[in-house]
């Protein structure tokens, strides 16, 4: 009897290295999916739904059209996995035994962690657009929304793209001056990080974005309470800011089935992984790829994207008894929409913070730079997301390592 790969998560991870397994593997391995539902969200397009730029059947597929022929699909919860029976145990009573396991559970929203914030209010004048529901409820909220402060507030991190907060304030300028009421809505970021962003030089460029439109920007505030009927943030040290409409991004775990299997997960539900070869450090035919890992770099899709080749070497490697690939750098890669049909780009990775020049080479596109170019790139990205990053397929000209050509490495004066 043939090897057995387990793969915990459909989602973007899950599912690319899925579809690159079954490629270099071979028949005689067998790869099994298991996710708790059918359904395959688009997440980036979750930022685009509130202000009616995208809707749901546009970003959500099945996950069983996403796989190649010969990978079993089997939807079911996790409940906890028995690391020294190497068996993942699930929900519906099925015991799968493996050979190696990848897991790519991804990130849990936690709003209930936070007091007050899924009390009163909640889904009413508190919203948060990280899920279906709530980007479709945001929609129709801002829809109505004409006057007042809207507040834009990140509890904690990690979260899943650091950068879309940031994005929700650029298009909230653009969706407030379109309907011709900017004047009459107060827009405030609010963040435990000490500026915009977590690296100096792409900080200070979003920072100047959010003053050029006129966007408050609060730091250092650690969100502990949220006063839905009163309108108010309020901080571990008694800072407070008041909305009338507050888009939260709520505090991140990983999923509660890593909780559930001693030895795999930390405080948070994270795994510990080896951050260039993408193992697990708890047991090693544990493998590990996307949100669900606890390496130090973005949890972004365009990660899990460059983490796609690395792991899936590895994972041959493995089973073949041969020593593992380390060459994974933490390569991260985010269009950040700033509205008026443009986007910024920044690409970095765990030693180089993002730097200004262009991308993927000297000619490619502007990094750190507002241009239309961008936004057409991150408009693209949706269909080389469904049609190339999840078939597994490479990306001419791309690879997992962070390119260097292009980049200025003394940053330009800001």
């Amino acid at each position: 009897m043939g090897s057995r790969i387990v793969i915990l998560g459909g989602g973007t991870g899950g599912t690319l290295a899925a579809n690159r397994l079954r490629r270099v593997v071979g028949d005689d391995v067998a790869v099994v999916v298991v996710d708790h539902d059918n359904s395959h969200v688009y997440q980036p397009g979750l930022l685009f739904v509130p202000f009616g730029l995208t809707h749901l059947d546009e970003i959500v597929r099945p996950r069983q059209h996403q796989f190649h022929r010969g990978i079993e699909f089997h939807q079911a919860a996790v409940d906890h996995v028995d690391l020294g029976a190497q068996q993942v145990l699930l929900e519906d009573g099925i015991a799968l035994d493996y050979d190696v396991l990848v897991v790519a559970t991804g990130a849990t929203l936690l709003p209930e962690e936070t007091e007050g914030l899924t009390g009163r209010g909640w889904m009413e004048k508190m919203f948060t657009f990280y899920t279906p529901p709530g980007a479709v409820a945001l929609h129709d909220a801002l829809a109505w929304f004409d006057e007042g402060r809207l507040v834009v507030g990140v509890v904690d991190l990690p979260i899943k793209c650091p950068v879309a907060p940031l994005e929700f304030c650029f298009l909230a300028d653009w969706y407030f001056r379109q309907r011709g009421i900017r004047d009459r809505i107060e827009l405030t970021y609010v963040t435990p990080l000490d500026g915009a962003f977590t690296t100096r030089v792409a900080a200070a460029t979003l920072a100047g974005l959010l003053r050029e439109k006129g966007v408050e920007l609060v730091t250092e505030f650690n969100t502990g309470e949220v006063d839905g009927p009163g309108g108010r943030l309020i901080s571990y040290d008694d800072r407070e800011v008041g909305f009338d409409l507050a888009v939260m991004v709520p505090l991140h775990g990983g999923a509660p089935y890593v909780g559930r299997s001693p030895g795999l997960g930390d405080e948070l539900n994270f795994v510990p992984t080896d951050e260039h070869t993408l193992q697990a450090r708890s047991w090693p035919n544990v493998f590990v790829i996307g949100d669900a890992a606890n390496v130090p770099t973005s949890k972004a899709g365009s990660v899990t994207h460059f983490e796609g080749e690395v792991l899936v070497e590895n994972v041959r490697r493995f089973l073949a008894g041969e020593p593992l690939d380390r060459t994974f750098d933490g390569h991260s890669n985010c269009f950040i929409e700033t509205g008026f049909s443009k986007a910024l780009l920044i690409d970095f990775n765990y030693d180089t913070e993002p730097l200004p020049g262009h991308f993927p080479t000297s000619v490619g596109l502007p990094l750190l730079k507002e241009s239309r170019l961008n936004h057409l790139g991150k408009l693209m990205f949706q269909w080389f997301y469904w049609h190339s990053l999840l078939p597994g397929r490479d990306i001419p000209g791309i690879g997992s390592a962070m390119p260097e050509h292009g980049k200025h490495r003394e940053p330009a004066p800001l």
